[in-house]
């Protein structure tokens, strides 16, 4: 397996939870809920499991390639039961804010963090400095910015400024698509790309990013621009796969491992999730330090403590659940 780039992402967990140790909430949380289990004055790193509430119009949705959303539940009500099963934290994505060019819900933000106990990163309609802000200010630990990341690159470097880099997480959608279509819209501000894969049937393909929901190509190979977030000050990248998301089909393997390799930071794999196994597979053959899912845990397919039992019973390190 190729050497990282830049450093170690485990490295980078714990620069996170020490600066993050001037809150009593994320000394407790770090220390034995977060991942992080002191043993013998060492410190064994654990994978996360974390749920993610995909948020339009006040209530949970899931769809499949990002469309044909369904209702799922009220966001407050599944994130306090996340909490009590022990999920390690939460990601909430109002999925529709940057589409519609509204402010995310701070309402649902405030009583989401109010209500749990549990890390808390928010996404979905910031465009500024001051909408991370009230995030923040809201109860939001980390904030997850995408669009507004490729609309305005210096956002990753202000947040990172302003809050800290382990604050400053940037959510990348990649989706394959023809490499002769991406080259034609390869814009000035890609960063770089890759060398096209090649389907089995030897077609050329790009990771290519998306943003406002899955809505907008952008130019920008995947793996390149997380090297550039990285640079500009991101401290965490949540990767969500369009191809695989909501099929629960599994993870995307593929660019999970290639955009892993390719930072020094904590990746967080997304999209596809349909079983434990499929996180074993996510958190074993790739070096994606977390795994986020939703319709197996929305829909009560499994739980967060069945999750961690199979995970553990394969050698997998996860905080267990009381």
């Amino acid at each position: 397996m190729a050497k990282r780039q830049g450093g170690n992402p485990a490295t980078a967990r714990l620069r996170c939870a020490s600066r993050l140790s001037k809150s009593d909430r994320f000394v407790l949380w770090h220390a034995g809920r977060g991942g992080l289990n002191v043993l013998n004055y060492g410190v064994v790193l654990t994978h996360r499991i974390i749920p993610c509430l995909d948020v339009k119009a006040g209530r949970v949705v899931k769809g499949v390639n990002f469309v044909g959303l369904r209702d799922a539940g009220d966001p407050v009500a599944i994130a306090k039961q996340y909490d009590h099963q022990g999920a390690d934290e939460l990601v909430f994505l109002d999925i529709t804010a940057s589409h519609e060019d509204r402010d995310i819900m701070l309402d649902v933000v405030r009583q989401v963090a109010e209500q749990c106990f549990m890390p808390f990163t928010v996404g979905g309609g910031i465009r500024t400095i001051d909408d991370v802000t009230r995030l923040i200010q809201a109860g939001a630990e980390k904030v997850s910015i995408n669009t507004a990341a490729v609309v305005n690159p210096e956002i990753i470097r202000q947040t990172a400024r302003r809050f800290g880099r382990c604050a400053t997480v940037v959510n990348i959608d990649p989706k394959r698509v023809p490499a002769a279509e991406f080259e034609a819209r390869k814009g000035p501000r890609d960063q770089g790309t890759e060398r096209p894969r090649r389907e089995g049937d030897g077609r050329p393909y790009v990771f290519e990013v998306h943003t406002h929901g899955g809505r907008t190509p952008t130019g920008l190979e995947a793996v390149a621009w997380a090297k550039r977030v990285v640079e500009l000050g991101a401290g965490e990248i949540v990767l969500t796969s369009m191809d695989a998301d909501g099929t629960k089909d599994g993870y995307d393997l593929e660019i999970t491992a290639a955009v892993a390799e390719a930072v020094d930071v904590p990746v967080v794999a997304s999209g596809g999730c349909g079983s434990p196994e499929h996180i074993h597979q996510v958190l074993t053959r790739t070096r994606a330090d977390a795994a986020l899912a939703a319709s197996i845990f929305h829909y009560g397919e499994y739980s967060i403590a069945q999750t961690k039992a199979y995970l553990a019973q394969r050698g997998v390190p996860v905080r267990q659940v009381a």
